[in-house]
């Protein structure tokens, strides 16, 4: 559970006559421009920040509430829409493949496995380089970047001639791809406390759902173009890749690397936020790379029960998300219909993501609801498997299923809560995205093309993998009680509770969470 208050809402409340203003100069306080080299390299920029700053602002609860809603209409916009663009890029591969593509490029037998799949083989080896880049480079850039490089290799898919090509244009997606999660949450934990960040990470990670609804009318509406020249899903492509590259660069030139660099904040604002989400004691930038850091990840069993949690989940969602239409027209369907049924999908994800991310805002316990969601998805694995008689019950099974995309905000959550130290926690969070490629590596290879149309074997790994991670998920809530109960006899640091004097850079200091004996893991 989380140590933290929760009487905050998500939205700001109208007037506050006990209000200070906080309208003073916009601009960048000159240390926040510095490379901090003259201070101590264990404690984060934030803290050398506040330090130097000459605001002296003490929050009150309307403040806050009022800077909350600031920050939510500039940060979390941008977000959801890199990762709107990111689901609906990687997944028009299954739009175009009821459109015409496997026919067009005369793809055999499992070429088109093969091309969802290293998708996801480059996406895991660009984790590595992102694990490193990510503590030298400012996020908000290095995301901003990548999104414009995807945006360019998703338009050129529609320069894809035939196996090879449509390969070559996948592995370059699945590159620029893989920034999108690690950056998202090491963004998400620079603006918001532990209890604030659940409701903001379910924001964003709607974009899921939204990309599904929005790549269904896609779909269908370019398969309305007919044109022997220039197909309709080449056309989807390019327009695609257009909307991405043109959000890549709103990224790149509008979401502030840190809260110090945020141009939209005031002076007192930004040092009103630095000490609200101090508390995390998880760090805002420290660019000093610490071997230590990194060696005690190997150790940590946290890490390996979540890389394993979000294998087990992303095996099923790599299922649904690459075949999900090309499922529904083996149903019988054609397939603008087939584009169209696959709408609901995308309401299911939402939906789940809603009530998962605002559930945990109010009553934590995050391991209870990842399990809350894996039984729909054990549900509609089993009637995928076995309802096999009736269209009605597999696009049950299948709209089910998608309630399991509401899982991975907990785990990034999770990632982004329960890892302190900034090496420690830039490399968890590249090793867990790299997880999720490992489960949809795994995925789509478990449709075989002798198994078609029915793909027993890959639904019935549906309905197990959920099991699984139902499972793993309350060994997760037994090992951080545990983890807690060992810390028990150092009080832990509560939300809008400060500390005196000195003691307010023990918040700042650069230490893991195992290192750090006040840190509180949530669960």
């Amino acid at each position: 559970m989380d140590s933290q208050s929760k009487s905050d809402p998500i939205t700001d409340v109208k007037g506050d006559s006990s209000s200070r203003d906080t309208s003073s100069s916009h601009a960048h306080h000159p240390v926040a421009e510095k490379g901090y080299g003259t201070h101590d390299q264990n404690l984060d920029q934030a803290y050398w920040y506040v330090q130097s700053s000459n605001s002296a602002v003490e929050a009150t609860p309307a403040e806050l509430r009022r800077l909350r809603r600031k920050i939510d209409w500039w940060i979390v916009p941008i977000m959801f829409a890199c990762y709107t663009m990111q689901f609906i890029d990687k997944v028009s591969l299954n739009y175009a493949a009821v459109m015409g593509l496997n026919q067009e490029l005369k793809l055999k037998a499992n070429e088109f496995s093969n091309a969802a799949t290293w998708f996801f083989i480059a996406f895991l080896i660009a984790e590595v380089p992102n694990a490193i880049i990510l503590q030298r480079v400012p996020v908000a850039k290095w995301l901003g970047a990548n999104v414009v490089l995807w945006g360019i290799a998703t338009a050129c898919t529609a320069a894809a001639h035939n196996y090879v090509t449509l390969l070559t244009a996948r592995i370059f997606l699945g590159i620029f791809e893989a920034a999108i999660a690690p950056c998202l949450i090491l963004i998400s934990g620079q603006w918001y406390t532990k209890s604030e960040q659940a409701p903001r990470f379910c924001i964003w990670y709607a974009g899921l759902g939204v990309g599904q609804i929005i790549g269904g009318i896609v779909s269908y509406g370019f398969q309305q173009v007919k044109n022997p020249t220039f197909s309709g899903w080449k056309i989807m492509f390019i327009v695609l890749g257009l909307v991405t590259i043109i959000i890549g660069f709103i990224t790149f030139f509008f979401l502030p690397d840190t809260p110090m660099k945020a141009r939209f904040l005031s002076e007192p604002e930004k040092v009103m936020l630095l000490k609200h989400v101090s508390v995390n004691q998880t760090g805002i930038r420290n660019k000093h790379y610490k071997l230590s850091q990194a060696l005690e990840i190997l150790r940590d069993i946290q890490l390996w029960l979540m890389v394993l949690l979000t294998i087990l989940i992303s095996i099923s969602s790599g299922v649904i998300t690459t075949y999900s239409a090309t499922l529904i027209r083996n149903f019988g369907y054609k397939p603008p219909t087939a584009a169209l049924l696959n709408m609901p999908s995308g309401i299911v994800s939402i939906a789940s993501t809603f009530i998962v991310g605002f559930g945990i805002r109010h009553t934590s316990h995050r391991w209870a609801w990842l399990v809350a969601c894996c039984i729909p998805g054990i549900l509609g694995g089993a009637l995928m498997s076995f309802a096999t008689g009736t269209k009605a019950g597999q696009l049950a099974g299948i709209y089910l299923v998608n309630s399991i995309t509401a899982t991975l905000i907990v785990i990034y959550q999770w990632t982004g809560s329960n890892v302190g130290g900034q090496t420690k926690r830039v490399i968890s969070v590249a090793l867990v995205s790299g997880s999720f490629s490992v489960g949809n590596i795994i995925g789509p290879q478990t449709f075989r093309a002798s198994d078609a149309p029915e793909y027993i074997p890959a639904k019935i790994t549906v309905l197990a993998t959920q099991a699984a991670a139902a499972l793993i998920a309350v060994v997760l809530f037994g090992y951080y009680v545990w983890a807690n109960k060992r810390k028990g006899a150092t009080p832990a640091i509560e939300e809008n509770i400060g500390m005196p004097g000195h003691e307010e850079e023990r918040l700042w200091e650069d230490r893991t969470d195992k290192q750090n004996p006040t840190f509180r893991y949530v669960y």
